[in-house]
């Protein structure tokens, strides 16, 4: 028998997420989610039933497949036995490092199966902690945390929503500070300028334009490598400390100043002097295009012209880091980081990468556009993405939350960096090649020592400055 032929009740998949369906890319997205106490099987099963993610569009329709090939959305029926997966045995390992290495091995050896809508939910009961699995082609990260604080409530007040506290997103200011017509054309210049430059390098680096070879990177076929994955965690006090101690930086900014100074920092163990002071290692770097900057409810990410609907609403941007022999200052890792990120911001390079991606997969097809995106995957070192999440402690299934912690599929980098914050905390999941690095836990300890040496330097600093 053929594919079927397609229902006229049939949705088709946003370019997006065809592009996701790739083999070369194809992405689910595994979220661990801890709790104190054990789990209920049939209180969880009863709450997933009964929440909003089996009502809604996406995660209740099958993936589908007309005569021509081209991808569609089919309403079912879900049955929550067939999506829910209960480990009562202990996994491999000690605690938080056996829950690791499952996700690892997700990570690389276990598709979802397309007779079924595209997620499961595993109980992993030994250790306290559920992962929710779910294709990339359903919605990005913004969207699927939305969807999951639907199922959540607030440890201090279960009758209220969580809340997610999101830094203010700092709108380009067209005119700058001035509001005369020659201050907004210069802006307008300097946009012009800076997307024209930023898009150049996007487009090379998706043809020839590549990193040199060094102990970080991977290349074509990493993808299928056996992985590891090792957690780097963070106090968002300590970010904010350094945050404020510096005019203008944002999260990201500090975020991005710990990265680079780590991997430097793993540079010099795994190969000192080997390298010259100031090569560039590229990243690409997930950003969010919704055009609120504070989190929507459900109601409000469906509606198509909301501007932050449901999906893969994301554009991604090249991130320049420079190796520093012997780990430098951490500040200055953190002020060009920040230097080249405001130049970033005046730039068009995520919105043009999201447009393009469109283009390329409307008018080329799915065949095309995944090869881009894989040469640039091959042609830089690293992946990063950054999802905020609740503020407060939460509550699911009535027990509270201990942690969250988000990883996705393998990719043709040899590390790729998924940050995700909670409760005054964020953990960084850093999945790895175990081939190309070996020691995942000595890097999340380089990023972790960077921030550590980031705060110290400012209070220093200040206090310095106050004995003045």
């Amino acid at each position: 028998m053929g594919p079927p032929e397609t229902d006229l009740r049939d949705e088709p998949l946003t370019p997006a997420g065809r592009l996701f369906l790739r083999p070369e890319l194809d992405q689910v997205i595994n979220c661990a989610i801890g709790v104190k106490r054990p789990f209920d099987v049939a209180a969880v099963r009863y709450e997933i039933a009964h929440s909003a993610m089996v009502t809604h569009p996406r995660f209740c329709s099958l993936l589908v497949r007309d005569r021509q090939g081209r991808e569609h959305w089919r309403r079912t029926q879900v049955d929550v036995d067939r999506h829910l997966i209960v480990r009562d045995d202990p996994l491999d390992g000690d605690g938080e490092q056996a829950v690791n290495d499952y996700l690892a091995d997700l990570a690389v050896s276990s598709p979802l199966c397309t007779d079924k809508p595209l997620w499961e939910v595993h109980l992993l009961r030994a250790h306290n902690c559920v992962v929710l699995r779910v294709h990339h082609a359903l919605g990005d990260g913004v969207s699927l945390m939305a969807l999951f604080l639907t199922c959540c409530r607030r440890a201090d007040d279960p009758d209220r929503p969580p809340t997610v506290g999101l830094e203010g997103r700092r709108e380009r200011r067209v005119g700058g500070r001035g509001s005369g017509l020659g201050a907004k054309l210069w802006a307008a210049v300097k946009v012009f300028w800076f997307s024209l430059v930023f898009v150049l390098e996007f487009i090379g680096r998706s043809l020839w334009v590549r990193d040199r070879r060094t102990v970080l990177r991977g290349g074509a076929g990493v993808e299928l490598w056996p992985r590891k994955l090792a957690t780097a965690r963070f106090r968002l006090d300590d970010m904010k400390a350094v945050k404020k101690a510096i005019p203008n930086v944002t999260i990201n900014d500090v975020l991005f100043g710990v990265i680079s100074s780590g991997l430097s920092k793993y540079c010099d163990f795994r190969s000192p002097n080997a390298l010259q002071e100031g090569l560039q290692i590229t990243g690409v770097a997930m950003v969010n295009l919704r055009k609120q900057s504070g989190f929507q409810d459900m109601s409000n990410l469906m509606r198509q012209n909301s501007g932050s609907g449901w999906g893969n609403k994301f554009g991604m941007f090249l991130l320049p880091l420079y190796y520093n022999r012997g780990g430098a200052n951490p500040l200055q890792c953190l002020k060009r980081a920040k230097a080249m990120l405001d130049l970033k911001k005046q730039s068009l390079e995520a919105q043009f990468s999201y447009r393009i991606g469109d283009f390329v997969m409307s008018c080329f097809g799915p065949k095309i556009a995944s090869s881009l995106n894989y040469r640039i995957l091959c042609n830089t070192t690293f992946t990063i993405s950054n999802v905020v999440g609740p503020s407060e402690e939460i509550l699911l299934t009535g027990s509270p939350v201990t942690f969250l912690r988000a990883n996705s599929s393998s990719l043709p980098h040899a590390i790729t960096m998924h940050m995700l914050s909670y409760a005054g905390r964020a953990d960084m999941q850093i999945l790895v090649a175990k081939d190309i690095i070996p020691e995942p836990q000595y890097l999340a300890a380089c990023f972790e020592e960077a921030l550590l040496e980031m705060k110290e330097a400012v209070t220093t600093a200040a206090a310095g400055a106050a004995k003045m």
